[in-house]
């Protein structure tokens, strides 16, 4: 079925504003929301106060703040006017974000005032026009040497507007936006620490969208609450651009989604849906949830059996589901593996939790599901409208990288053929750099990073994320990282505060006895571990990681930092 409005953002939201004008569309979770109606209003004052500032179609926009209303105002904005939108990740360093602008050839800078001084007295050539996203009003640099070119740019951008007007009005600027123009340009934080400009078109977005609500539907009655940063390609995709195109409001929340912000925003919204991370479940998993139900003898006894294991894990997914407000019927999971212990919980509670797979250049959709269509261990089925293959795939496993093809692929990376040519086929695949299976009916099911494997003197692939999905099955293990360390397979282990506290009372042990503790936990950790690897996968060396690992806006852990 093809969906009732051309291809392009400014096209979706045009459509949702006039069909669900009365209902709500953007809040923060404090707050009341703005209507659709009065999102129309919002977009086309916006467009306004771009176009007087002198940005036509196809100038690069930028975006820098943390997620609010305002940020989809903005970005629907830009879209519409045909100009391209550059979400920048506010994690990023301020040396990252000046490149970024600068590589960019941003025109414009939509910022909040949280994050305004990273860029707001920064020496920026040509110069950029600041805009508070706060309130959508224009604001001037600080930077002392932009007085002198303040003045002298400001009849600079005069002629500029003068210009694109006359261009305009004799037909040779065209206006009108296109399903293959470029809509976003987004700078990935990668876990190979390597930032790219993927472009991605009006199409591609709307498209991977558009086919997103064909098996998993949102409509006008959907409350959503948004906990990842609006900046990466899986929350603005399928957190922000679908429920705009079924008229669902998405809710906000003004400090980071601790569970002391998120449970009672939860109480108060009643989501239908949320987006996530493993990282968030997995801590939920580990933190609250499985020290209850291993809380004294005669549960821990309870539990290795999987019937009453399965009653157990019953009786917490009702309580989750309370705790989530009690109306979720789509627990979304994607950006990173998914434990197996985690997943076999939310599977046995009856919880409606989805996986699905993508990256920024495809979108990001490649495979998901709704909660109905999950099969254990799977990221779901690959999207209809894609070609996928596996690549050179292992005889004895089936395990390949993953090639994809289709309209939903990103354009390239900006200003960057070389790259561009590397991670395209010569028949026109996607190179996603990612290990799977492809399996009946096209579900898809994801091994780890091609660049991750690790070969054995033996000459065997280990794949260190399933390595870490068995550490991290013990109690103690809250993230772990696997590498080669001079031909040893060596563990890198944060271990889980909470546990160390309840278990091991390091306020009661000197540091020299509390280190002993830790040592024989951790040999502990290895064994079991390896009491369910291959051979050639099992742990050499295990070590103590003594603060969490460095992550991406999706919570991956950054490898290359630990190399």
């Amino acid at each position: 079925m093809n969906p009732p409005f051309e291809l392009t953002l400014k096209s979706m939201i045009d459509r949702s504003c006039q069909l669900f004008s009365h209902k709500p569309a953007l809040a923060n979770v404090d707050g009341d929301p703005i209507t659709y109606g009065q999102l129309r209003g919002q977009i086309d004052g916006v467009i306004r106060m771009m176009s007087e500032q002198g940005i036509v179609k196809g100038d690069k926009v930028a975006i820098l703040s943390q997620n609010m209303p305002n940020w989809g105002i903005a970005y629907l904005a830009i879209a519409s006017l045909g100009a391209v939108v550059v979400p920048i990740l506010t994690d990023f360093h301020v040396n990252e974000i000046l490149n970024i602008l600068r590589h960019s050839e941003a025109k414009m800078v939509f910022v909040s005032g949280a994050h305004y001084d990273k860029i707001g007295y920064a020496d920026l050539d040509p110069r950029i026009t600041l805009v508070a996203l706060d309130n959508f009003e224009p604001l001037e640099h600080r930077a002392p040497q932009d007085l002198i070119g303040g003045i002298v740019n400001e009849p600079l951008k005069q002629l500029q507007k003068l210009s694109n007007w006359a261009l305009k009005a004799v037909g040779l600027k065209d206006s009108k936006v296109q399903e293959d123009d470029l809509a976003s340009l987004i700078y990935t934080s990668g876990t190979t620490g390597l930032s790219k400009g993927v472009m991605l078109s009006h199409k591609n977005l709307v498209l991977d969208a558009w086919i997103t609500t064909q098996f998993q539907p949102v409509g006008k009655n959907d409350r959503l609450i948004s906990v990842l940063p609006l900046s990466h390609t899986y929350e603005c995709t399928v957190g922000f651009i679908i429920p705009m195109m079924g008229g669902a409001c998405v809710y906000y929340l003004d400090k980071p989604p601790t569970a002391r912000v998120l449970i009672p925003a939860m109480q108060k919204i009643r989501p239908t849906l949320i987006l996530t991370v493993p990282l968030i479940i997995e801590k939920i998993f580990k933190m609250q949830i499985h020290p209850q139900l291993t809380a004294n003898p005669a549960f821990r006894a309870m539990y290795k059996l999987p019937p009453t294991r399965k009653f157990l894990h019953k009786v917490a997914g009702k309580k989750l589901m309370k705790t989530f407000g009690g109306q979720l019927h789509f627990f979304g999971i994607g950006g990173a593996l998914l434990s197996w212990e985690v997943e076999r919980f939310l599977n046995e509670a009856g919880f409606p939790y989805a996986i699905g797979y993508g990256l920024t250049e495809t979108s990001p959709l490649i495979a998901g599901s709704n909660p109905q269509g999950v099969r254990f261990r799977s990221t779901g089925q690959v999207l209809e409208h894609l070609q996928l293959r596996i690549e050179d795939p292992d005889p004895k496993t089936r395990i390949g990288e993953i090639l994809v093809k289709g309209e939903t692929v990103m354009k390239g990376y900006y200003k960057d053929p070389q790259r561009t040519a590397e991670v395209f086929t010569e028949d026109g695949f996607f190179r996603t750099g990612d290990l799977g299976i492809l399996r009946k009916n096209r579900y898809l099911y994801i091994i780890g990073r091609c660049k991750n494997v690790i070969v054995a003197a033996s000459g065997e692939n280990i794949y260190p994320e399933a390595v870490e999905n068995k550490l991290n099955e013990h109690e103690a293990v809250l993230e772990s990282l696997v590498l080669d360390s001079g031909g040893q397979l060596t563990a890198r282990v944060f271990l889980n505060p909470e546990y160390m506290e309840k278990h091991h009372h390091p306020e009661k042990l000197g540091s020299g006895e509390y280190q002993r503790h830790v040592q024989i936990l951790l040999e502990e950790i290895k064994t079991e571990a390896n009491q369910g690897l291959s051979t050639f996968s099992r742990i050499k060396k295990i070590i103590e990681q003594r603060e969490p690992f460095e992550k991406t806006a999706t919570q991956k852990i950054k490898r290359f930092l630990y190399q």
